[in-house]
């Protein structure tokens, strides 16, 4: 009688195992197919159902993982980081380790913490990607880029990484690029300059007509003996355009480098085909 009840138990402890087993895997899958499928908010409460029911913790790696996916399509930057982090501390091997940390760092990119971002491949290029430098250079390549540092972004791409349309691409938005401390200087030189310099002619020509014609109201004024004139036109509204002039033209450069590196973001964006943050 004991040995029937005995077996009876160890029949019934397997098959709650078994049962058990079998509906994880079930909840496993029926994660994965909403994740697949797109449904990422479906997916995610899944997942952190399967991560409450397997007490074996077999699916950890993979569960944090596609939480922090889901998190970083549906744009949720922030959650997504701290389930890669999460991750990160649960990976089956070094190289899903590395995947994690890398996918922190393209989070970071898409959320525009690029000083993170930078401050974070530095310190998995010494730990934990040490051995994954190709991807180390081509995430810090694309930090520059978003950072708008297309110089160090070419220097990447000549010595680390090399790619010819990324290349190319970072030679033109360099070439297109308009010199804000050449704009300035020249329009301190000759009013106007540095608005011209940036192709806004209008607003070239009227500096430096504005500026002309304050001048001679100066000097003029000045020759006459009306000192106090002189002074007055001079300091407060000769001047007032002199620097007018000057700010205009660093604005006008500026604005000019910010289109241009906008229009390279679009062209990275719409017709890029390589891997992206």
């Amino acid at each position: 009688m004991n040995m029937r009840i005995c077996k009876t138990i160890i029949l019934l402890f397997i098959s709650g195992n078994i049962f058990a087993q079998s509906f994880i895997t079930s909840q496993k899958d029926y994660a994965d197919s909403l994740f697949f499928s797109e449904n990422y908010f479906d997916a995610i409460t899944e997942y952190k159902r399967l991560l409450f029911f397997d007490k074996s913790n077999f699916y950890n790696y993979d569960a944090y993982i596609k939480i922090a996916e889901s998190y970083k399509r549906g744009g949720f930057f922030d959650e997504a980081i701290k389930y890669f982090g999460i991750a990160k501390i649960n990976p089956i091997n070094d190289s899903l380790k590395c995947y994690s940390s890398l996918q922190i760092v393209r989070c970071n990119l898409l959320r525009g913490t690029i000083n993170n971002a930078f401050n974070l491949l530095d310190e998995a290029e010494s730990k934990e990607c040490r051995t994954c430098v190709n991807d180390i250079n081509y995430w810090r390549l694309w930090a520059n880029i978003l950072n708008d540092d297309w110089e160090n972004a070419l220097v990447i791409l000549e010595t680390s990484y090399k790619n010819n349309e990324l290349k190319n691409l970072a030679k033109n938005v360099i070439n297109e690029k308009y010199s804000v401390t050449f704009a300035k200087v020249i329009s301190y030189i000759l009013p106007g300059a540095g608005q011209i310099y940036t192709s806004n002619y209008l607003s070239g020509a009227l500096s430096f007509g504005w500026n002309l014609l304050w001048a001679y109201l100066t000097v003029n004024a000045l020759t006459a003996d009306r000192i106090f004139d002189g002074l007055a036109v001079g300091s407060l509204l000769w001047l007032r355009f002199y620097k007018g002039n000057v700010e205009n033209a660093e604005k006008f450069a500026v604005e000019k480098n910010y289109e241009v590196h906008r229009n390279a973001l679009i062209y990275l964006q719409n017709k890029f085909e390589g891997q992206k943050p």
